[in-house]
């Protein structure tokens, strides 16, 4: 494949158009035009001027990615899943290690569930992880161990939407499909003006169909990376960079302004906060007690050492007696504080305090879901960032007290 020119370089070449002039006073002045053309209302014409300027565009500055420079449509299948609300910096070295060990469905579908969650450890909505490897199981035993090409198809697969079908067929088959991820749902709404809650219904469908008018006739792969360089690089989400845009001519909400207000701003909900306890055993080899967290749900599979949410009023001390009594139905002597770490989820936040412990009794469960693991080498298991973060921590203290 022929190498792409930075986007900082086409960017600046570029933005030399419309140097001096503020992106609402350029976009006022060229967008007019424009916009008072018949064919401003979306049309045909408007449709064909829009993606002849964005492929222009997209073939001398489009990213470049390690997962672009393959045609398998397994890999842009593994690629797709990653990037599902996940940006591509933090993608690029997961996918690296992901496709080292899985380079096909075949070994993908014949791996253990445990090997495929450690790899995708700190990647994070693990959900992803799961769904991938039932899907690659499904395509082995239903599609011959060959990805299905058809959004249709692609959508009956876990984990699979209707953009991310239209971007797998778009770019791995080089089917005409349209794509409507966050990136295109917000360059597609201010190039046409859309305005009001962009995932509601009615506007959804709405944006669908423009969607769809911007892939020409054998353009689907090159218009659907486009449109995601487009949103990623140019028309992204605050102070967009107009004055750069290959499209900002033909652009609506450009024209009239409104850039900065659509899509409108989604107020976010409060992150809530948790306070975490956790039971620390470890044999006299240094080994520790893990438990699996149940298949689904958040971190649903991951290992984990025992714990409990603490409740309001409760100390650390009683909340860790209580979580171990409902959780594995065993007493235990608290030794020590180990230390106490925080870290944010996608839905949550949560302080994680650590305390080395001993069962009384009849000991810990022994069971499909437990095992001892050794620290630094979790014996290929995806543990939750927050666990390994108490780990690490520990590691460290004892390797500065020499024990």
């Amino acid at each position: 494949m022929r190498k792409r020119k930075s986007i900082t370089t086409c960017s600046a070449r570029s933005s030399k158009k419309i140097k001096g002039r503020s992106a609402s006073e350029t976009g006022r002045r060229s967008g007019a035009p424009c916009a008072s053309d018949p064919a401003r209302r979306p049309g045909g014409a408007l449709f064909a001027r829009i993606s002849t300027s964005l492929l222009r565009w997209f073939r001398s500055c489009g990213r470049g990615m390690e997962w672009r420079e393959t045609t398998d449509p397994y890999r842009i299948w593994v690629s797709e899943i990653m990037l599902q609300q996940t940006r591509v910096e933090t993608v690029a070295p997961y996918y690296s290690r992901f496709i080292a060990r899985f380079p096909d469905i075949a070994s993908l579908a014949g791996a253990a569930p445990d090997d495929v969650l450690s790899l995708w450890e700190g990647l994070g909505y693990y959900a992803r992880a799961r769904n991938l490897h039932r899907g690659a199981r499904i395509v082995r035993e239903r599609h011959g161990g060959m990805l299905p090409s058809t959004v249709e198809e692609l959508m009956r697969l876990p984990g699979v939407g209707r953009s991310t079908a239209g971007a797998i067929a778009a770019i791995a088959f080089g089917r005409d499909e349209p794509i409507l991820d966050a990136n295109a749902r917000r360059v597609v709404a201010r190039l046409f003006g859309v305005r009001g809650d962009l995932r509601s219904t009615a506007t959804e469908r709405t944006l669908w169909e423009y969607s769809a008018l911007l892939v020409r006739k054998g353009t689907g792969r090159d218009t659907a990376l486009a449109v995601m360089d487009l949103g990623a690089v140019l028309c992204i989400p605050k102070s967009p960079r107009c004055s750069e845009c290959p499209v900002s001519a033909c652009c609506e909400s450009f024209a009239r302004g409104l850039q900065g207000e659509i899509p409108p701003r989604r107020f976010r909900k409060a992150v809530p906060h948790h306070d975490i306890v956790a039971a620390l055993f470890r044999r006299d080899d240094g080994w520790y007690y893990f438990r699996r967290r149940p298949p689904e749900g958040l971190l649903g599979g991951l290992w984990a050492f025992p714990s409990g949410r603490r409740l309001p009023g409760e100390s650390p001390e009683a909340a860790l007696r209580r979580a171990t009594r409902e959780k594995l139905g065993v007493g235990i002597a608290i030794q020590r504080n180990m230390g106490t770490v925080k870290h944010a989820y996608s839905h949550y936040r949560i302080t994680m305090h650590g305390f080395l412990c001993s069962a009384k009794g009849n000991g810990l469960p022994s069971d499909g879901d437990s095992a001892w693991l050794r620290p630094g080498t979790p014996g290929g298991r995806g543990l939750p960032r927050a666990d390994r973060k108490l780990l690490e921590r520990i590691l460290e203290e004892e390797g500065a007290d020499g024990s």
